[in-house]
């Protein structure tokens, strides 16, 4: 290219579709030349850089100060043509039309509801635990099509292109933007309890046991899950619950007093009577939770915390919640999916053999092993990481310190506002390893995210209290008594609400510029914790300027992991050790590929939370642990002082035909028996890690990518 034409392109702004300004990239203009060429299985260096020659040097005769994008293409299509190539001009031509025509009908209702009608996998896949052979889940579906259809015309131009494009994500467009929905809390049971609240044309008053206590927390938890669109948070329910217990206790002493002389069986009465009617308590909140559905059509996404109680009413309430779920659900004992479970280990209290509590400790072991769950929080890194102890949001959402006007610590009822994640292996693609390149598109990519994020904070101050009284008239929020009149922006302002920068794929972006095999490469894993830095300073920035807590959250992708991967793979190929797996790795994850050791995969991972204290979880995979419960415990003590929680995967897969405990083998069309091949969900108890929660793919099944997540890890379990 002649200096004269490379300096009056340097000076052109290039005006995109949604409004945007941008500097001239001539690499683009390259690569769609490029792609024509092999579209037609012609790849011709020599005239490619001719024709590109030809393009540039009409822009810089023509245009001096700006140029529409639509200009450019039709520059192109001129070159081509006069240059004799007239397949692939038709090529270029075709797929800037394809292009437009998928822009077009992601927001033409007629056409995604032609998708859902044909049972188009992203659309009734898209969330592992949503039945979509049931009517009110087809029912939300089809809500949920036009509802995203409509919000991607409501989002800024820039945003929804952006987004259709695969260089970020705007979580939940079937709720959120069309209603100004928040996204998941930590629901305000303490004060619920406390103060009553109303559900419906019913005026609830405080429960009187433990029974009743875990009734009306069940109602709460529906009745939430239905005025938002993510998870609901129990969080130290052994603590919130053990009040009512206590009356249990006391009216069983009574009871005992009358029928009993004895003053020593009196007590020994009382405390057994208690004691069934806590797991009685417990075992109901259970099936309660899994024989809900939402007015979105599914289970509630719902965690319960519990672990720091050392009362003999909180260690009990603490023993029913894993009994209940080593137990089992029905006849056949399945493994419940909801809610999950999340138990604090907290040195002084259950770490060590002579800490109090240790024995619950024992027991949460034997669950996880049979069950999974539960998770485990560690106390003193969750405080380090995110400035106070609580339970994640959902499933890994995670709220920052925050004080009221009177310097008391408040967690409960607060809530997550919605996420937007990056595509951050695009971007690193885009580069073709030039890290000046990575930057730039970096920084512009993560200016469009911030714009979705701003947006969807305004978005959902469009609500009034009436909209959904359980959150802001009944006490779910902190602070949830408002009139119709007053605006709800009281209770996110002053950073009490977050709002989560999301971002997936490290390992593959430093794949593109170090190899696959970079994680013992220091210089490597210095560049995913820059880029991890870099998000850090942004959210920053936005909580100084919007005074909401803007964080960095690791996005559990679902099925994010399949869709940026798919759309890649059609911008750019398949690429060894990226787009070729046909997921990509969650956030900051350890390539499940390569085998790590649970140790391996702690340390490797441990310095990421700090900069993505927003949302973070660290999975390890383990055999079958039933047998060894205490090399689960080494790898949980070990974990202590390094991470802030932790997940186990472990097979806990059972066939009823022959008997089968274990893991079922990956298919192409599911899971099977390695032993008798069955299939049928009726007579096997398939269990896997879908998200942060747990699912059965046997009979939800997942998108593609997914499956193949879940099968590489399945076929690279570790030994311990």
């Amino acid at each position: 290219m002649k200096t004269k034409t490379k300096n009056a392109l340097h000076e052109i702004i290039v005006i995109k579709r949604d409004g945007r300004q941008v500097d001239f990239d001539t690499t683009k203009i390259a690569t769609a030349i490029e792609k024509a060429f092999k579209a037609v299985d012609r790849e011709n260096n020599a005239k490619v850089s001719q024709i590109l020659d030809n393009v540039l040097h009409e822009i810089a005769r023509r245009f001096t100060t700006d140029i529409q994008i639509y200009e450019i293409q039709s520059i192109v299509e001129q070159e081509l043509m006069h240059a004799g190539e007239q397949e692939v001009a038709q090529a270029y031509i075709e797929y800037r039309v394809n292009r437009d025509l998928a822009r077009a009908n992601a927001v033409n209702i007629n056409y995604k509801m032609k998708d859902l009608l044909e049972k188009d996998q992203t659309i009734v896949n898209e969330n592992a635990n949503k039945d979509s052979r049931v009517f009110n889940t087809q029912r939300d579906l089809t809500s949920g099509v036009v509802a995203k259809a409509l919000g991607l015309q409501m989002l800024p131009p820039h945003v929804a292109n952006a987004h259709q494009k695969g260089e970020i994500h705007v979580h939940d467009l079937d709720y959120q933007p069309f209603t100004p929905m928040t996204n998941c809390c930590l629901i305000n049971f303490k004060d619920m309890f406390k103060n009553g609240f109303e559900i419906g044309n019913a005026q609830v008053e405080s429960p009187r046991s433990i029974n009743t206590a875990t009734a009306q927390m069940a109602q709460i938890i529906a009745n939430v899950a239905s005025s938002q669109y993510g998870g609901t948070s129990a969080n130290r329910i052994d603590e919130t619950l053990a009040p009512f217990a206590e009356i249990n206790l006391e009216k069983n002493k009574k009871i005992a007093a009358q029928w009993i002389s004895d003053p020593k069986d009196q007590e020994a009465f009382a405390m057994e009577r208690t004691k069934k009617e806590i797991y009685d308590a417990m075992q109901s909140l259970e099936y309660e939770i899994n024989t809900l559905h939402t007015a979105h059509g599914q289970t509630p996404f719902t965690t319960i915390a519990f672990g720091l109680g050392t009362s003999w009413i909180e260690r009990e309430i603490q023993r029913a919640i894993l009994n209940v779920r080593i137990e089992g659900l029905g006849k056949e004992k399945r493994t419940a999916i909801f809610p999950k479970l999340v138990y604090t280990i907290k040195d002084g209290v259950n770490l060590k053999p002579e800490d109090p509590n240790y024995d619950i400790k024992q027991l949460a072991l034997e669950c996880a092993t049979k069950r999974m769950y539960p998770d485990v929080l560690m106390y003193d890194k969750i405080v380090e990481i995110t400035g106070s102890f609580k339970a994640p949001m959902g499933c890994r959402s995670f709220l920052q310190s925050y004080q009221d006007e009177e310097g008391n610590e408040i967690v409960d009822g607060r809530m997550n506002l919605g996420v937007v994640t990056m595509n951050l292996p695009r971007i690193a693609l885009e580069s073709n390893g030039d890290f000046d390149k990575f930057w730039e598109i970096f920084d512009e990519r993560l200016g469009i995210a911030s714009d979705a994020l701003v947006y969807r904070v305004h978005r959902v101050l469009d609500a009034t209290p009436e909209n959904a009284p359980i959150l802001y008239q009944h006490g779910a929020f902190y602070g949830g008594y408002l009139e119709n009149h007053e605006s709800i922006e009281q209770l996110f302002k002053n950073r009490r609400a977050t709002v989560s920068l999301g971002y997936i794929g490290l390992y593959e972006v430093a794949t593109v510029f170090y190899g696959p095999n970079w994680e013992h490469n220091k210089e490597a894993k210095d560049f995913t914790l820059e880029i991890m830095k870099a998000l850090k300073a942004k959210v920053g920035e936005l909580s100084d300027k919007y005074d909401y807590h803007f964080s960095v959250y690791s996005t559990p992708s679902e099925s994010l992991t399949d869709r940026f991967c798919r759309l890649d793979t059609e911008k750019f190929g398949k690429v060894k050790d990226i787009t070729d797996k046909e997921y990509y790795t969650n956030s900051f994850h350890y390539d499940v590929r390569k085998n790590p050791t649970p140790f391996e995969k702690i340390d490797f991972e441990k310095d990421y939370p700090f900069y993505a204290s927003g949302g973070f979880i660290h999975y390890c995979e383990y055999p079958n642990m039933r047998q060894n419960p205490k090399a689960l415990e080494a790898v949980w003590d070990y974990a202590y002082d390094k991470v802030g929680y932790l997940g186990t995967n472990t097979p806990i897969d059972h066939c009823y035909e022959c008997g089968f405990d274990g893991d079922f083998e990956p298919t192409e069309r599911g899971f099977k028996c390695p032993t008798c091949g069955n299939t049928d969900p009726a007579t096997c108890d398939v269990v896997k890690r879908t998200c942060g929660y747990l699912g059965n793919p046997q009979l939800r099944p997942m998108v593609h990518g997914r499956h193949k997540e879940i099968a590489a890890r399945v076929k690279h379990m570790p030994k311990l």
